[in-house]
């Protein structure tokens, strides 16, 4: 796949900046992969044709992840968690989901996000203390939905109970109809959380060896709601959360089930799609495919 300048040059500042740890993400560089199951409700039916939203069960890979770019920082250095999943709907066909537990992002375009990385420079270690970080992005309105959603966080006790969002818009198609959605992960466990302030105690590799414990006595799992926007809801803009009251539409069911080498190393690409489901006109959407596929040619390559 040919790489575009912007994209290369996003992976070259994250590795100037946070440094270059060779054989690592360079973004969500520490995680956790498991294999498990997905089982469709087929609720979404008349919304959309794809395959594991039906009533069907299909494998999954995932991976759980904290979103620094560097492996070495605590677990506290990462307030927001990931989890990635790869749906494994047909032979050789996977669609995949990439999640947060913050319902927005920080900038809105390929060129802000840039504008930011490089102001993070200025900060001691690549470690950015959030009020001087609040301070220097006066010039970045569209953060304060990221600034106000940090300000109100907590971090989920486990892997296994965060709410996770898509953060980015997607179009559910059916027989020529396209519904703009978005999507939503919430733990069967429930949402354990504990504030910023009593991250700082934790020892480092926590949230991963917890889970461990936790999938070794029974399966973890999520329900995976679509959140269905309205005429007005924004859908190029990750900056920008919508309305709460907004319907939704139980999706189905996704256990987790055990530790997976392969799910750890696995390419989890926002933008693979599979019939019935497109991507939105989200730049910042389209910008990460590009990002996470030379991320991870670098990655592989550096692995041998």
């Amino acid at each position: 796949m040919e790489f575009n300048q912007k994209e290369q040059q996003a992976i070259s500042q994250i590795e100037g900046i946070f440094g270059e740890h060779k054989g690592y993400r360079r973004a969500h560089a520490r995680g956790a992969g498991y294999k498990g199951i997905f089982e469709g409700s087929g609720e979404a039916a008349e919304l959309t044709d794809a395959a594991h939203f039906q009533q069907a069960k299909v494998p999954v890979l995932l991976r759980f992840s904290h979103f620094s770019p560097d492996p070495t920082w605590a677990d506290a250095m990462s307030p927001v968690k990931g989890m990635a999943i790869q749906f494994k709907i047909g032979f050789e066909e996977v669609t995949n989901i990439v999640s947060v537990t913050s319902p927005v992002f920080f900038a809105r375009s390929p060129e802000r996000f840039m504008e930011m990385l490089e102001v993070s420079r200025s900060f001691k270690k690549g470690r950015p203390k959030l009020m001087e970080l609040a301070e220097l992005l006066t010039d970045f309105p569209e953060v304060r939905a990221m600034f106000s959603s940090v300000k109100k966080m907590t971090v989920p006790e486990s892997f296994a109970t965060g709410i996770y969002h898509s953060i980015h818009a997607f179009h559910f198609e059916k027989g020529g109809s396209r519904q703009a959605i978005k999507y939503l992960f919430e733990p069967d466990a429930g949402e354990n959380k504990r504030s910023l302030k009593d991250m700082k105690d934790l020892p480092f590799g926590y949230y991963e060896q917890e889970l461990a414990e936790r999938t070794a006595r029974s399966p973890v799992s999520f329900k995976l709601y679509a959140i269905i926007g309205e005429a007005d809801d924004p859908t190029d803009d990750p900056t920008r959360d919508w309305p709460k009251d907004r319907e939704r539409i139980f999706l189905g069911r996704l256990v987790i089930e055990a530790p997976d080498d392969e799910a750890e190393q696995a390419l989890y690409d926002p933008t693979v799609m599979t019939t019935g489901i497109s991507c939105s006109d989200d730049p910042i959407l389209k910008f990460r495919r590009g990002a996470y596929r030379h991320s991870y040619e670098k990655r592989i390559a550096e692995n041998g």
